[in-house]
């Protein structure tokens, strides 16, 4: 069976809705982190594999925070590199206020990496990033640009972004011409294992505005509250209700109200 990449699942701890992402603006949504000065900064940390993973998950945070040529965003998103928590891979229970990237043999689930994040007062509270070796330890996947592509991608949904693009079979986006994008469902992972400048405009375009201390947390609410520990499972059937479909007709977002 073809397994392409297939992303991603989402918990939320309010009733939200979730709009289909549009090539021309291709943020998830409208969730993002809670930005309260100049930057946001949730850390990434990690619970990889060093050897096979250390440095595409490396490379994919340095492309979203810091690497763009064009520097339209930076002003906005800075994190510090991954670094080791001594988490289990293959729970990867989510951390709340950080983005948490795991790698384990999750099992022949159709996906290659997931991105899930969980939501507080409409704010992103946490997020993870699931890589799965039980594709990337075969011949077809186990190659520098699959493992690239997959670890900018998820990274990059953490942050809030969607696919600039669902379709597997037409040309791949480039915006700028010359420029591919990770964030493009794709056969062909050469030449586009990073951001591109759209990427990067959407970005900018999320996190310019900046939110008051508490603004994300409603009376009574805690960021505690259905998010310590939380772990999203690895298959459909724990993800919730899907509430988006890519241009084959599959299933690639899904809901959960977590109460």
């Amino acid at each position: 069976m073809k397994t392409n990449v297939r992303v991603a699942a989402l918990a939320a701890v309010a009733a939200a809705a979730i709009a289909a992402p549009a090539i021309a603006s291709h943020s998830w949504s409208t969730y993002h982190w809670q930005r309260t000065s100049s930057v946001i900064s949730p850390p990434v940390i990690t619970a990889i594999d060093q050897a096979k993973w250390g440095t595409y998950v490396t490379n994919a945070v340095g492309d979203w925070n810091g690497n763009d040529p064009d520097q339209t965003y930076t002003d906005y998103i800075e994190s510090p590199g991954p670094t080791a928590s001594g988490l289990n891979p293959k729970t990867c229970k989510a951390q709340s206020g950080k983005i948490l990237v795991c790698n384990a043999k999750y099992g022949f689930t159709g996906w290659l990496g997931i991105a899930q994040i969980w939501l507080s007062g409409g704010h992103i509270a946490q997020g993870i990033t699931k890589l799965n070796d039980s594709y990337f330890n075969t011949a077809t996947y186990n190659k520098p640009e699959w493992r690239a592509l997959v670890a900018c991608q998820e990274i990059g949904h953490d942050y809030g972004l969607g696919h600039q693009d669902e379709d597997f079979n037409n040309a791949d986006v480039e915006q700028p011409a010359g420029s591919q994008s990770c964030m493009d469902y794709t056969n062909q992972p050469l030449g586009n294992e990073t951001p591109n400048g759209h990427d990067y405009e959407q970005l900018a375009s999320m996190y310019s505005h900046s939110h008051s201390a508490f603004q994300a947390l409603g009376p009574g609410q805690s960021r505690s509250n259905g998010l310590n520990n939380a772990s999203g499972g690895d298959s459909p059937s724990e993800w919730g209700r899907a509430v988006h479909f890519d241009a084959q007709g599959r299933p690639d977002y899904f809901m959960m109200d977590l109460g």
